[in-house]
Parts: structure tokens; C-alpha cells; sequence
């Protein structure tokens, strides 16, 4: 019975009042972080990848992730507002399922925001070196990419990578509140860039180019949808930040639907403009299929402004993932079920600042030195496995804790959870084989830490 000990609600409330990290954040930063963290990669590098495989009902593949997500982030809504405390759904497990069921949903979130990181990094080092080009600036092969990475090239070591990873966990170290107010200046720049790409396309539409809409039928569209929802990976890092909210009971809830309900918007309106320009099938081998359309449309400055808002928007997206990471750990550390080290918080900066650089090295490393492709496997998986445990712990919670003060409870209880965990499990049965095989082999690894060391650590067992 040990492996599913649970931790009190309302000593998880106390102790998060004494944990001293600084509340400086409220509604309109965490809509922003949310924003930050979703808009990136999967609308600047995915849409050209689910065009291909969905056609123009792209846009129907956004609706059905973004509707997978807003179940689950109904659930992480209450969650929220009810237990604001630091690591987001590990801690929410930790009171609802128990310790082994916390263990396992924490160590997938390692994963998924750390790979993440690496993931956006090696795309953004993929855009500033194309950036660069343009102005006749060049990198030596061996610092371009990681090994293996390029055919034909010797590379060693992505650089830009790494050192975009070293800059972002500079500034996270020194403070939440100056790590914010860069976000939502670079997150308002990449939001008016998208803008500018509706406003700019939508004139150069041809409806003849959504015919026919689903070449691939629904399995397309379903195939498609399971890959965009790493598109809408990012709202669920705003519960992250619960202990560094003003107040958490009000904000959280707001930032974390608005930030979704936003970004779900422009989403299906630019799949909409980018495969109204250009054919579908078009857009393989494409690794910037936006500022593409753009320049099939003949607007290469507005295609500029795009790349430059796709350097800006992974930026965000580093943050923000980078962000969550270490508030998991942090959590995790406080509970005895990581070393107490990881948990410290600096006395001057009030952050976990060894947590935020060891992260930031290692994490930076692997982006550095593992391909892309390599390191997108287990970072959707991961994530709809997360969402599927809120949903339930939700229900949960509402039987064990029925009296517990909610500031936002999850409407169409038990409907709305349940149908999120259908959702997730919908979407995970459409990923690859290999997926499941990677996902499988860091749980089991993520299974022998915990009997061999934070079982017997774990601060509820002493």
C-alpha cells in the first residue's frame, strides 16, 4: 500500500506558503506564458508536415487536438485553482493517485519538457542559421548540427543550439518576474507576425487549392491531428508556475483557457490561408512552410518578418517548456523522491538555481548532439499520458475531497474528464510503433529509480 500513500491537500497548501519562491505573476503573464510556450515550432515547422498528411483539412486536425486539449485543460483549470502548488500535474497525481502513479507522470514530464527544449532549440539554430544566410554569415559544417545529422556534411556540434539553451537558462536563474517580461515582449511580436500573416495571405487565397479537402480521408486527419497536438503542447507549463502566482485561485484558470483558446484560433485560420496559397502536397521536404506560402505568394518581405518571428517564437517556447521542467523537479525534490539539492532556492534570485542549470546543461547538450528527428519520439506521448492522469485525478478528487474550496470547477463532471481521456487515448493510438517502444523503455528505467532510491527517500515514507 505504500506505492500509493498520498500526500495531505492541505499540507501540500501550507508548505507551498513557505517554500519562498517570489509571487510576482499574474493572469495576463501566465496568458502570455501559455502563448509563449504553445506558439512555435507547431505552427512555423509541423504545418507544413500535417498539410502533407491531412491536405487542407489540416484544419479539422487542429480542431480535433485542440478539443483533445481543451478537455484536459478544463481539468488542469480546477486543479489549478484548487492545490496551487508547484509541479503541475506530478503534484496533483501525488494528492489524488498516489506516490508510484506521482513517480511515473514526474518522470514523463523530465521527458517531455526537456526534450522539448532540445527539440525547439536544434529548430531554432535550424532558422537562425537560414536567417544568417541571408545576410552571407555562415557557420563551419562541424558546428551546424549534431552528428550524423546532415548527409554528406561532417557536423560534430550544433552550437547555435546550445548556446540558445545556455542563454535562456541564464535568464531563468536570476528571476521569474525579468523572465516574463521578455516573454511577453517576444510573444507579442510573434503573435503580430502571425497576424500579419493572416492579414497579408488571405488575400492570395485560391479555394480551388482546398479540393480535394481530405485526400487522405480520416485517417489523414486523425494521423495529422496526433502530430499538431505538439502544437498545442505549452498551456499545461502554466500550472507549473502556481506558486508564483498573485493570486493563483483567479489567474491560473484564465491563463491556461486563454492561452489555449487563443492560440486554437489562430492555428486553424493559418492552416487555412497556408494551404488556400499553396497546393498540399506541395509542402513536403518543407521546413518553413509558412514563410513558403508567403513567398509562392510573392510577399518575400512579409516572408521575412516570418522567419524572424519563427527565431522569436521558439525562443518563447524554450522559456516557457524550460520553465516547467525545473518546477517539476523542484517539487519533486521537495518530496524527498529527487536529492534535496535539486530544491534549494537561491537567496538572492529566489529560484532553484543548480535545478535551472543543470537542466539547461544537459538538456543543451542533447540538443547539441542528437538529431531532430531523434528527439521528437517521446514528446507527444508523454504529453496526452499526462493529460489522460488530470482528467482522472480530477475525478478523484471530487470524491476523496468534495468540500475543498474551487475557485473554477471543471463544468460537465464526469463527462468532460472522461471524454479527455478518450481524447488522449484516441490520439496515442494513432502515433508510431516506435513511440511506444521508446515511451515504455524510459518508464521501466523511470520504475528502477524509484525502488531503488526515492521509495525509501520519499519523505512520506519517513
Amino acid at each position: 500500500m505504500s506505492l500509493f500513500r498520498k500526500k495531505n491537500v492541505e499540507h501540500m497548501l501550507a508548505g507551498a506558503q513557505q517554500a519562498g519562491l517570489k509571487k510576482a505573476l499574474g493572469a495576463l503573464d501566465l496568458t502570455f506564458l501559455g502563448i509563449g510556450a504553445i506558439i512555435g515550432t507547431g505552427i512555423f515547422v509541423l504545418t507544413g508536415t500535417g498539410a502533407v498528411q491531412a491536405g487542407p483539412a489540416l484544419m479539422l486536425s487542429f480542431v480535433v487536438a485542440a478539443i483533445a486539449c481543451c478537455f484536459a485543460a478544463l481539468a488542469y483549470a480546477e486543479f489549478a485553482s484548487t492545490i496551487p502548488v508547484a509541479g503541475s500535474i506530478y503534484t496533483y497525481s501525488y494528492a489524488t493517485l498516489g506516490e508510484l502513479a506521482a513517480w511515473i507522470i514526474g518522470w514523463d514530464l523530465m521527458l517531455e519538457y526537456g526534450l522539448a527544449t532540445s527539440a525547439v532549440s536544434v529548430g531554432w539554430s535550424g532558422y537562425l542559421q537560414s536567417l544568417l544566410a541571408g545576410f552571407g554569415v555562415s557557420l563551419p559544417d562541424a558546428l551546424t548540427a549534431a552528428p550524423g545529422a546532415v548527409p554528406g556534411h561532417e557536423t560534430l556540434f550544433n552550437l547555435p543550439a546550445f548556446l540558445v539553451m545556455m542563454a535562456i537558462t541564464a535568464l531563468l536563474s536570476v528571476g521569474v518576474r525579468e523572465s516574463t517580461r521578455i516573454n511577453n515582449v517576444m510573444v507579442a511580436i510573434k503573435v503580430t507576425v502571425v497576424l500579419l500573416v493572416i492579414a497579408v495571405g488571405v488575400f492570395h487565397v485560391n479555394p480551388a487549392n482546398w479540393h480535394p479537402f481530405m485526400p487522405n480521408g480520416w485517417n489523414g486527419v486523425f494521423g495529422a491531428a496526433a502530430v499538431m497536438f505538439f502544437a498545442f503542447i505549452g498551456f499545461d507549463s502554466v500550472s507549473s508556475a502556481a506558486e508564483e502566482v498573485k493570486n493563483p485561485k483567479r489567474d491560473l484558470p484564465i491563463g491556461i483557457i486563454a492561452s489555449l483558446i487563443v492560440c486554437a484560433i489562430l492555428y486553424v485560420v493559418v492552416a487555412a490561408v497556408v494551404t488556400g496559397i499553396v497546393p498540399s502536397a506541395q509542402f513536403a521536404n518543407i521546413s518553413h512552410p509558412v514563410s513558403y506560402a508567403l513567398q509562392v505568394a510573392g510577399q518575400k518581405w512579409v516572408a521575412g518578418f516570418i522567419d524572424l518571428g519563427a527565431v522569436l517564437g521558439m525562443l518563447t517556447v524554450i522559456l516557457v517548456m524550460s520553465y516547467g521542467q525545473t518546477r517539476v523537479i523542484f517539487a519533486m525534490s521537495r518530496d524527498g523522491l529527487l536529492p534535496g539539492a535539486l530544491s534549494r532556492v537561491h537567496p538572492r534570485f529566489a529560484t532553484p538555481f543548480l535545478t535551472t542549470w543543470l537542466v539547461g546543461i544537459f538538456f543543451g547538450l542533447i540538443g547539441a548532439l542528437v538529431p531532430l528527428n531523434v528527439l521528437a519520439e517521446l514528446i507527444n506521448i508523454g504529453t496526452l499520458a499526462a493529460f489522460s492522469m488530470v482528467s482522472v485525478a480530477v475525478l478523484i478528487l471530487r470524491r476523496t475531497h468534495p468540500h475543498l474550496p474551487r475557485a473554477f470547477r471543471c463544468p460537465g463532471v464526469p463527462v468532460v474528464p472522461l471524454l479527455a481521456v478518450a481524447s488522449c487515448v484516441f490520439l496515442m493510438l494513432n502515433l508510431q510503433r516506435t513511440t511506444w517502444i521508446a515511451f515504455v523503455v524510459w518508464l521501466v528505467i523511470g520504475l528502477v529509480v524509484y525502488f531503488g532510491y526515492s521509495r525509501r527517500r520519499s519523505l512520506l515514507a519517513n
